[in-house]
């Protein structure tokens, strides 16, 4: 525990050099050092902001936040409100707002993605000199990619939670082939060299098919007038992490693909991750 305070300490001046140094106060004894653009792979998309608990006094677990955008735009920016309204109630944490190498005709999402979640976590390791827990959190696009890597791609079972905020979980669900991009979805979202070719593609970017029951623990929201990613996603999703007996909590909200950050929608959810959370710390 000393060893990890001198380190901590020493955090400021050595780890993420070349950052400019800031603080931000979110409330009574509530403050956090900002690193900002902090670049975690060579690639211009691969960058990140991190937030570490000025009274910090022991390892905790680390929240990556991972922005949507269908998979090939969106910025961490747009998170940024909802990830200050996390710190304050979860104060002793440390926060990861996550940027990610975007799909687009010419790049593939996946692997690249699921990997820059990975290249996040080893920077994030490595430069603290931690071994945390981590809650993956991400909104649309950003809630396929939590799911994802931890059903299919966590292979050193380092994850505590998933909070999947309207992310697709069944990329063939006949609801979701109504989403405008979907053509982009089947044609960009996946390498097909990375794919088995006993696994569709679209298989293989859905989380529900790679749940097992040793699956991470998972806490979903829906719209019930989203008409992105609809309300049937929860039901196949729920009915699959049961069938798998996956510890696991869903919600829906009144309104649409955007609306889950609005007002007492946003209060309602940040108030189920911290009962959510906590139940899992019990088990």
């Amino acid at each position: 525990m000393k060893n990890y305070l001198i380190i901590f300490g020493s955090l400021i001046m050595i780890t993420f050099s070349g950052c400019q140094k800031k603080t931000i106060e979110l409330g009574k004894d509530i403050s956090f050092k900002i690193k900002k653009d902090i670049s975690y792979g060579k690639d211009y998309d691969q960058k990140m902001d991190v937030y570490i608990p000025e009274n910090q006094t022991k390892e905790k677990n680390v929240f990556i936040i991972i922005h949507g955008g269908g998979w090939r735009g969106g910025t961490r920016s747009e998170l940024t409100r909802f990830t200050f309204d996390l710190m304050k109630k979860f104060p002793e944490n440390i926060f990861v707002n996550l940027d990610y190498r975007l799909a687009s005709t010419t790049r593939f999402a996946l692997p690249n993605q699921t990997d820059d979640i990975k290249n996040a976590m080893n920077y994030v390791e490595k430069n603290l000199k931690i071994k945390p827990k981590y809650i993956l959190l991400g909104n649309s696009a950003g809630g396929n990619l939590s799911m994802l890597y931890a059903y299919k791609f966590d292979q050193d079972k380092n994850l505590k939670a998933v909070i999947n905020i309207v992310g697709p979980a069944d990329l063939n669900d006949p609801g979701f082939k109504n989403y405008d991009e979907y053509a982009f979805v089947e044609k960009h979202l996946i390498d097909p060299k990375i794919v088995d070719n006993k696994v569709s593609l679209m298989d293989f970017g859905s989380p529900v098919y790679w749940i097992n029951n040793n699956s991470t623990p998972t806490l979903s929201y829906y719209g019930t007038k989203d008409n992105v990613v609809p309300l049937s996603q929860k039901k196949i999703l729920d009915s699959v992490l049961t069938k798998n007996k996956v510890y696991h909590e869903s919600y829906d909200f009144d309104g649409g693909h955007l609306d889950w950050e609005k007002g007492s929608n946003s209060t309602f959810l940040i108030n189920k991750i911290e009962l959510f959370l906590k139940s899992l710390d019990k088990k």
